[in-house]
């Protein structure tokens, strides 16, 4: 199952750095996402730190929604799935490797996003074990919803439109989880223990049932 993984992840992040999708597509989105936000908010500086937990976890789920769909296109052709399936890989190494791939992509874009809210939001980190975790979980939880509901879509007509509309709703416990994980790390009250175990726990539930379901989904 692991080298199985292992090859899935070289695979999808060998063509990832070859076709540039995420760095001519993905950081720009997420980044203009980001300046928006900032926009609509105003020149407070203030409210701009107030707010910026909230908007750098939404701007990173917006984002990630463009990368998952990159990488669930790589299996998406017939053709190429059913060359995976006479490879006999183990469905669990799959599954692991596209989200060892996408987690890979999300740390990068989570540092970026990190410098684009220090940069605007004139935001101070205070706890940056805190932030670390946080920004190491949140991707693990993120990568294997996506993939998980992605298989579920891969093939349909409308699969552009209808992932956003599966995997967002799901992804809320992750959003307010990282957000409060964040708003801790940089200043504010809450108790990081609790959120910091939410993440955590969602992260693990998926990533089991993401092992336990990817195949029976992609035979479906």
């Amino acid at each position: 199952m692991f080298h199985d993984a292992r090859l899935i992840a070289s695979r999808d992040l060998r063509i990832e750095l070859r076709s540039k999708v995420a760095t001519w597509q993905v950081v720009p989105f997420a980044l203009l996402s980001l300046i928006l936000f900032a926009f609509a908010i105003g020149p407070n500086p203030a409210l701009l730190k107030q707010t910026s937990p909230g908007l750098f976890w939404l701007a990173l789920l917006f984002a990630s929604v463009l990368g998952t769909q990159r990488s669930l296109s790589v299996e998406g052709d017939d053709a190429t799935r059913e060359a995976t399936r006479l490879l006999d890989l183990d469905p669990a190494g799959i599954f692991l490797g596209k989200c060892l791939a996408l987690i890979v992509e999300f740390v990068l874009l989570e540092l970026v996003l990190l410098a684009g809210v220090l940069l605007f939001f004139h935001t101070h980190v205070t706890a940056w074990p805190l932030l670390v975790a946080s920004l190491v979980l949140a991707p693990i939880g993120l990568s294997s919803a996506s993939v998980i509901y992605g298989s579920v879509t891969t093939g349909l007509r409308s699969s552009a439109t209808l992932l956003p509309l599966l995997v967002l709703p799901v992804l809320a416990p992750l959003l307010i989880a990282g957000a409060r994980c964040f708003a801790e790390a940089t200043g504010s009250t809450g108790n990081s223990a609790e959120w910091s175990g939410v993440l955590a726990v969602f992260s693990g539930v998926y990533l089991l049932l993401g092992i336990v379901l990817y195949g029976p989904l992609e035979e479906s």
